[in-house]
């Protein structure tokens, strides 16, 4: 009898020390996207560490973090979007992180000291061939211009790719004159804001808008499409790259951070700097059609390449996280709802 209690207590003790030294990474995920299972899956093999992953909305995960507290089981938490990073961020549950390779390989303008980017999408305009040039859309600034009235179709101005934009434009042109330029483009709306980027870029093609604006890996997808109807869509829809000829065009972003509770800190810090790599960068690229963050990473998405070079605001994300908040007061007062 004894024996066998020494068998069981030798057999729960290498269970422990087995768990013990299983290497895991928990991610609470707000990233969508089917083909992130490669990612994942790759650094896995790469490092030896399992990935358990919670996929969630951004506000729920943030939310279960805040309540979970000092007992929080979450690493890394990744989602899409500079305000919603920053959002988190004010919540206080990114903790500082401190990595030459990370600080090497993304550009300044594209981490603060808590999260960092790991992909960008271009927020562009998007217009009717038949109903608009190209010439009148050529600035962010010209969705206000009186000549597009009812013409232009937006999703609702309170969804983050809208904050993170107005918020740009506030760093750019200020305050009371992102106001005024919102008002304006209020005034031009064909219809109440509703819907996301897909669907502004199939009313754009069909006529029911002559403009409006997207983020680029919604148009490549459709550009990439398996169906024959969305890529003739795509034939009536021409892309502006907005203010070429000053601070260029918004970019939007896809970024991590640490988890400040978290205990395998190592392993979440290593798990970043997985996504610097180049060939982390070349999946963000390839598989869901978003640009890489580090420079001269070498990528084959024709859908991408077809839309061509663009100069990108180098505005600090950090600064632009700062007017979220401004941008959603100013557009609620300027009815844009």
């Amino acid at each position: 009898m004894k024996k066998q209690l020494a068998l069981v207590a030798l057999a729960v003790l290498a269970s422990f020390a087995t768990q013990a030294q299983e290497k895991v990474l928990n991610l609470y995920s707000a990233r969508h996207y089917q083909t992130d299972e490669r990612l994942y899956d790759n650094f896995t093999k790469q490092t030896g560490i399992k990935i358990n992953r919670i996929d969630g909305k951004e506000d729920e995960l943030m939310e279960r973090i805040r309540n979970e507290g000092a007992n929080s089981p979450a690493d890394v938490f990744i989602t899409v979007d500079a305000a919603r990073l920053a959002n988190a961020d004010a919540l206080g549950l990114f903790a500082p992180v401190k990595s030459k390779l990370l600080e090497s390989r993304i550009p300044a303008h594209l981490h603060t000291d808590t999260w960092f980017a790991f992909s960008t999408r271009a927020r562009v305009i998007i217009y009717n061939r038949s109903a608009v040039k190209a010439e009148d859309v050529a600035t962010y600034e010209s969705l206000a211009d009186p000549k597009l009235k009812g013409k232009l179709c937006s999703r609702s101005g309170s969804h983050p790719y809208n904050l993170s934009l107005v918020a740009s434009l506030i760093a750019h042109d200020g305050e009371a004159k992102t106001e005024e330029w919102a008002k304006g483009v209020v005034a031009n709306f064909a219809r109440a804001p509703k819907g996301g980027d897909t669907d502004q870029i199939k009313s754009v093609a069909l006529g029911e808008c002559g403009v409006a604006v997207s983020n680029t890996y919604y148009l490549a997808r459709m550009i990439r499409s398996d169906k024959v109807d969305e890529r003739r869509m795509m034939e009536r829809v021409g892309i502006v790259w907005p203010n070429q000829a000053n601070h260029g065009t918004h970019i939007n972003i896809s970024g991590a951070g640490v988890v400040k509770t978290s205990k395998n800190v190592d392993a979440a810090v290593k798990f970043l700097e997985y996504l610097a790599s180049d060939d982390a960068q070349r999946y963000f690229a390839d598989g869901n059609n978003e640009w890489p963050v580090v420079a001269g990473v070498v990528t084959g998405n024709p859908a991408l390449e077809a839309m061509g070079k663009f100069k990108a605001d180098t505005l600090p994300i950090g600064a632009l996280a700062k007017n979220v908040v401004a941008a959603q007061k100013l557009l609620d007062r300027a009815g844009y709802r």
